[in-house]
């Protein structure tokens, strides 16, 4: 592990959680009077975003000194990660939410950890699935659907 990394990764996500908290509040109610209204989504991901920061950089705290070795930087990994998030954003218009979210995280999962194929698919779908099901059909939000509808 690498304490300084994820200490600045910490205050980092933590400077974003609030923003998206604090930003969040400036989205206009629901008109219809719903107690759920849009403004709930982000400001739900900026808490959460928050208190997984906060966490990170209290373990950051329990860290055993840092050995002498030093850890190879996996370049690779990243502009492989990279190039998939940039082809996600071109793509995801044109094939839709759903599709470009799988084979966006199954790209990524894939390019962290080989093998586990499976467990890839299964976690990349019930994630696209749900998020699309859950922000278009509960919240009422809009994202784009399956290409072929």
């Amino acid at each position: 592990m690498n304490k300084k990394f994820d200490r600045v990764a910490g205050i980092a996500f933590l400077l974003i959680g609030i923003l998206f908290f604090i930003e969040s509040q400036k989205i206009s109610d629901s008109a219809y009077g719903s107690s759920v209204g849009p403004k709930i989504f982000p400001m739900g991901l900026g808490l959460i975003l928050t208190l997984l920061s906060i966490r990170l950089l209290y373990e950051t705290f329990k860290y055993k000194t840092e050995d002498s070795t030093k850890e190879k930087l996996q370049y690779k990994k990243f502009f492989i990660i990279f190039g998939s998030a940039l082809l996600y954003a071109f793509f995801l218009e044109k094939i839709g939410y759903v599709v470009s979210t799988f084979l966006f995280l199954l790209i990524a999962f894939q390019t962290l950890e080989r093998g586990k194929v499976i467990y890839s698919i299964i976690i990349s779908t019930v994630f696209s699935v749900g998020v699309y099901y859950m922000f278009s059909e509960l919240l009422g939000g809009s994202l784009p659907g399956f290409p072929l509808f």
